[in-house]
């Protein structure tokens, strides 16, 4: 029978609602100083990790799709305690004194973090063992001990060790002669108790390979030479882990192995990079990414068998605090599950779709090009509906089109086998001017873009790699083409990252358009990125970190204006998280002044809707779903003249004052229409995705009215394209 689900949660859900509904008649907040109205940021983020568990729980989605939620949420946890986790310790170390909004010290901040965060990982494996693992099992697809391996099978193990595993395997010592080992980042280690022909017993370390898979299929072992093909059938895995630990006999030969238990590091892995100090910024990020294995340990899970001598043994050689040893039951480290989610078994996942050309894109005849067709009229891409393939086909068309003189982009993120960076060289091949903009200090990208700013850098590309002190996260392509007498400039303007891969994941939202003065505006900020300029003023971009701040103030303030001239006033903002404090408070400001605001935060939220004088007129939603929503969307109603502003920023301290960030207005007013109306109007009507945050900091699902239709707002847009 399956296990209860944990109700642990200190706190009712709706009780700080109730006393919001009890305090209608408040008099407004006058002190948005107070830290009560602020929730932490690390905790909200925790929150989100909690809406995936969700997802993982949620038996309306398909059974594999739930298996890739929980692995997820595993790779979100690690991530969390790399960075997060790691920059609270180090705050603790140092003794820093400045408090968030929320007050919260950063010792009470990981106070609250190991609960939360405990909670979760309990909740997460009782999901897999008492609510995944049965439905695989009757689907076929079974998650097997050693222990329940049948003789036939553990052959197959015990061979595939012999012949695969065993020779990749390196036991380490500890004794006087050999100290503790070095264990890496996200390592995976079985700790071994050994008792030597002089009854001795002794410590060793066996690390898990992570370059062979973490779950081995039965089946795929026993087809030999015919592994690469599909399998059918019944399918049996087991974890590695517990293969080697069956076989420790074969690492230790004349030694009794008296028992072993797995155990997980993970370390500071959050890069600090002294720019000012750096001769060579590649050099020196390139040598963090080395030291990055070498961070101090923040957390260590293991299993609830383990001894506590053993436990003692990796307390003191780790230098960890014992609260920052977290025990599990069952395996380690969920991101191990993606292995499941490669199994040929479309019927238990997502069906696929196909990604839809928009209508201008279709309407291009055989003897125009693309720049034909934004010379008609702006066009809009929303992905992964929209397919990402225009975004490549302009970059190849510019390479290839003789009367293109210019290519000039920045590069965030774009994975490892990028047609968008190949784009690129062949432009350079044709002998264009291309110059590139290379962010590498893009958090666990690092390496990858350091390979393609070698690359690029080889061919004689212009390569450029930021601005000291400022990571640059905007997203343009700026395409200078020679017409006749004139020059034109043709633009690519995007809320997502120029990746093919993640395009087909993520929501984003780009912009196709030769408008005079934005092209005006991005060679003004590609000047401001490759050379020295103290412009402070652009035509039409907001841009972080020089006005994009006083620009959305001063949208804001408009509406309030607005609503008291007695045109309603209205806010639409969706953005990935909402941190910085000033702006919450220009928000709570607007909401105390009566203007309707929606928020479509899918992570970080710390503003408090719901308040009674604060923020009652504030709404934030969160939608988790199939696709990650990672488009950023502010619309001001404007009087009636709406107004609308896309980008990459977030509203995030580093968002408006460490980064290089660009939002772009939509000036076509059916483009305008089109993201009011069906893209914004269907996120804040989605009833079966969406979550609304409620005042104590909870998340509510969004459930129909009676008598409401459900609306999932990511399946609806791909009903929309499939029509």
């Amino acid at each position: 029978m399956p296990r209860p689900r944990s109700s642990s949660r200190k706190k009712t859900r709706n009780e700080a609602a109730a006393a919001a509904e009890a305090k209608q008649s408040a008099a407004p907040i006058a002190d948005l100083e107070a830290r009560d109205l602020y929730i932490n940021r690390e905790l909200s983020l925790l929150e989100f990790q909690r809406r995936v568990l969700q997802e993982a729980r949620d038996e309306k989605n398909p059974l594999l799709e739930r298996v890739k939620f929980l692995a997820i949420l595993g790779s979100n946890l690690d991530e969390f305690f790399m960075v997060r986790v790691a920059g609270l310790k180090e705050q603790v170390a140092a003794g820093v004194v400045e408090l968030p909004p929320d007050g919260l010290t950063p010792a009470q901040q990981l106070s609250a973090i190991r609960e939360v965060a405990s909670e979760l990982m309990t909740e997460a494996r009782d999901c897999l063992i008492y609510e995944l693992k049965p439905e695989l099992e009757k689907e076929g697809i079974l998650m097997l001990g050693y222990e329940d391996l049948s003789e036939t099978q553990r052959k197959s193990v015990d061979r595939y060790f012999e012949e695969v595993i065993f020779p990749v395997l390196t036991p380490l010592a500890f004794d006087p002669g050999r100290p503790f080992p070095h264990i890496s980042n996200l390592s995976l280690n079985l700790a071994v108790l050994i008792r030597d022909q002089a009854g001795k017993e002794r410590f060793a370390r066996v690390k898990v390979p992570g370059t062979l898979p973490r779950l081995l299929c039965i089946e795929r072992l026993q087809t030999g030479p015919r592994k690469n093909g599909p399998l059918t059938g019944k399918l049996h895995f087991t974890w590695i882990e517990q293969v080697i630990a069956a076989n420790l006999d074969y690492l230790f030969p004349g030694m009794k192995v008296l028992d072993s238990h797995p155990f997980r590091v993970t370390r500071n892995a959050d890069m600090v990079i002294q720019e000012l100090e750096a001769g060579d910024l590649l050099e020196t990020i390139e040598e963090g990414v080395r030291m990055r294995q070498f961070g101090s340990v923040v957390r260590v899970t293991v299993g609830s068998g383990m001894p506590s001598h053993i436990r003692t043994i990796l307390i003191s050689n780790l230098e960890l605090h014992p609260h920052d040893v977290y025990n599990l039951e069952g395996v380690l480290g969920l991101s191990g599950l993606m292995t499941l989610v490669g199994v040929d078994r479309h019927d238990l996942k997502d069906p696929a779709f196909l990604p839809s050309l928009p209508q201008p894109i279709r309407e291009v005849g055989p003897e125009d090009d693309i720049f034909t067709a934004i010379r008609r009229h702006d066009i809009l891409l929303h992905h992964p509906y929209d397919s990402f393939t225009p975004v490549i086909e302009f970059l190849q068309q510019a390479a290839r089109d003789p009367n293109v003189l210019a290519i000039k982009q920045t590069l965030y993120r774009v994975g490892k086998d990028s047609p968008v960076v190949e784009a690129l060289l062949e432009a350079r091949e044709n002998g264009k001017q291309v110059a590139v903009l290379v962010e590498l200090k893009a958090r666990f990208d690092e390496e990858s873009n350091i390979n393609w700013a070698k690359a690029l850098e080889r061919e004689g590309i212009h390569v450029i790699y930021g601005l000291l002190g400022l990571k640059t996260h905007s997203k343009i392509a700026l395409v200078v083409r020679k017409e006749g007498e004139r020059i034109r400039r043709y633009m690519h303007l995007s809320t997502g990252n120029y990746n093919a891969v993640t395009a087909h994941l993520y929501t984003d939202l780009g912009l196709f358009t030769c408008d005079q003065e934005l092209g005006a505006d991005a060679t003004d900020l590609v000047n401001y990125l490759t050379g020295y300029s103290e412009k402070r003023q652009y035509r039409k971009l907001l841009v972080a970190p020089i006005n994009l701040r006083d620009e959305m103030t001063r949208l804001i303030h408009r509406e309030v204006e607005h609503h008291r001239a007695g045109r309603p006033g209205r806010l639409i903002f969706k953005m990935n998280s909402l941190v910085d404090k000033p702006m919450i408070q220009e928000l709570y400001r607007a909401s105390q002044a009566g203007v309707q605001i929606d928020l479509v935060v899918r992570g970080i939220c710390c503003l408090r809707p719901g308040v009674p004088g604060l923020s009652e007129n504030i709404q934030v939603t969160s939608i988790v779903g199939r696709f990650l929503e990672h488009s950023r969307i502010y619309y001001f109603r404007n009087g009636g003249e709406d107004q609308i502003y896309l980008g990459s920023a977030d509203l995030m301290p580093r968002n408006i004052n460490s980064r290089v960030e660009v939002l772009f207005p939509i000036e076509d007013i059916a483009l305008v229409r089109h993201l009011r109306d069906e893209v914004l109007a269907t996120h804040l009507s989605d009833n079966v995705k969406g979550r609304r945050l409620q005042p104590d900091g909870s998340y509510e699902y969004v459930r129909p009215v009676p008598g409401a239709d459900p609306v999932c707002s990511q399946e609806k847009f791909l009903k929309m394209r499939s029509v």
